[in-house]
């Protein structure tokens, strides 16, 4: 059996799989090689195949997340062409994402674990979703919506409150304060993020 899955030819795929498993189920600090082949049905020399250690699956994955996170946000930024109204689809997005993966979203933010010192394609895949806020940023400041000047801070300051809003909802609080507002964390979401949008926009007087 343990040789049928190794040659099956995606081995890589099977053992990435198999660690976000383990993650979901027991924690990071489940995460092992030989438990992650245990996982995956094969033998425990197997995953050196792909991965040199422990840090090197971990960095694959995060890799994969970061790519994954990308094109959510580039498909969110495609629904509008009002780039301002597409930081709020990108926000809403972000979040989603960390819905629908959360054990990768958490590993993703973790540097200690996949040291993306060792494996830069870490870094190059994280600078790459973000470059997608980066471009929807100056596609309003080329419309006038937000000033050059403060394009930077607010790129971050985005990424800030849409973080900050994904990992209130994977630890439950944002459920729970939405229903003391008579709301669902869904639209919660939505507003926060629409709010954000029209904080940062310049007024008249600023225009």
């Amino acid at each position: 059996m343990k040789r049928t899955k190794y040659h099956h030819g995606d081995l890589r795929a099977t053992l990435m799989d198999a660690c976000l498993r383990l993650i979901e189920s027991e924690g990071l600090a489940a995460v092992s090689l030989r438990r992650v082949a245990r996982e995956a049905g094969v033998s425990s020399g197997a995953p050196y195949h792909h991965f040199a250690d422990r840090a090197a699956l971990l960095s694959a994955l995060s890799i994969d997340g970061f790519q994954q996170l990308a094109t959510y946000m580039t498909t969110a930024r495609a629904k509008t062409t009002d780039p301002l109204a597409a930081l709020t689809e990108l926000g809403d997005a972000y979040v989603r994402f960390s819905r629908e993966h959360p054990a990768q979203f958490r590993l993703m933010f973790r540097p200690e674990l996949s040291q993306p010192d060792k494996h830069p394609d870490a870094h190059a895949a994280g600078d790459a979703a973000f470059d997608v806020l980066v471009r929807t940023v100056a596609d309003c400041v080329a419309v006038g919506a937000l000033p050059a000047d403060r394009a930077d801070t607010l790129a971050v300051a985005w990424w800030g409150l849409a973080h900050g809003l994904a990992s209130l909802w994977l630890d439950g609080h944002l459920e729970k304060r939405s229903e003391q507002m008579g709301t669902n964390a869904p639209e919660l979401v939505d507003t926060i993020m629409s709010t954000f949008t029209t904080l940062i926009t310049p007024g008249p007087a600023c225009a």
